[in-house]
């Protein structure tokens, strides 16, 4: 079974939502990505989201556009960054990852090559932002031929005809966009989340993570009472931005910081429930 399947159903049954960080693959330098990945699950993450630079982020905002930019300095590729998920796996068999960009580095390397090479990293699932499930027949056949999940985004705008499509072609989870706009964007409208996040569960039987604009632990409070996982992303890649050239133990200090700071707020909202 995917790591991500047993880890969304073990926390289900103890009543409990995942917290995903994502942070830039290479990002502030590619000797510190497997570290920081490591660090973020002593702070609580549940499953890891690691982005593949491309030079054209498009669904990005500013922030993770400049961790793009800082990584690709490096020239960070697919094939390297499959190498720090198999030198993370050397340590850490449960937590699931989950690649998250763009379709031009999987088709420079081959779908099917791809497909293998990531399975046998110990890759999980893969998020192609610019791959709409109606045309993703081909793709992700070869994904599927290797047990990675397919993941789709979902906005507030999606129709339910393209959910239709999403609950056939995806799979692991649902990643709902909570607003408007590109990654790091304004103030969610948590009465709107929740009406669009009702309405998605009701047409797809996956769980459902809510990501864009989680910045503070009171947000990650207020979303983990709708949905199954929370991703949090630029208030994290703000922190290594800010102290890109600090050394590592002083970058993952902050970033614990901030971790411990969702963890607390998504348990709080678990102990409630």
């Amino acid at each position: 079974m995917n790591r991500i399947d047993t880890t969304l159903a073990a926390l289900k049954s103890a009543n409990k939502t995942a917290l995903i960080p994502y942070i830039t693959a290479g990002d502030p330098h590619p000797g510190m990505t497997v570290s920081l990945m490591h660090g973020l699950v002593e702070c609580g993450a549940d499953m890891l989201e690691l982005g593949v630079p491309f030079s054209d982020p498009m669904a990005d905002g500013p922030v993770i556009q400049k961790a793009v930019e800082r990584a690709l300095v490096h020239e960070v590729n697919l094939r390297q960054i499959l190498a720090m998920v198999a030198e993370f796996r050397k340590t850490d068999l449960q937590t699931p990852i989950i690649l998250m960009g763009y379709l031009n580095p999987i088709e420079a390397m081959g779908g099917d090559e791809f497909a293998k090479s990531a399975e046998q990293a110990g890759v999980d699932a893969v998020l192609t932002v610019d791959m709409p499930p109606e045309e993703s027949e081909g793709y992700f056949a070869q994904l599927q031929s290797s047990d990675l999940h397919r993941i789709f985004l979902v906005s507030p705008t999606t129709p339910d005809s393209r959910l239709t499509a999403v609950t056939e072609k995806g799979s692991g989870f649902v990643y709902y966009v909570s607003l408007k706009g590109v990654t790091g964007s304004n103030q969610i409208d948590v009465a709107d989340v929740a009406q669009h996040v009702a309405h998605l569960k009701q047409k797809v039987a996956m769980p459902v993570a809510i990501g864009f604009g989680i910045r503070d632990g009171e947000t990650a409070y207020q979303m983990a009472q709708l949905a199954d996982a929370v991703i949090v992303g630029s208030a994290l890649v703000s922190i290594i931005e800010k102290h890109a050239k600090s050394q590592l133990s002083d970058i993952q200090g902050h970033l614990n910081d901030k971790m411990r700071e969702f963890r607390e707020a998504i348990d709080r909202a678990d102990a409630e429930a």
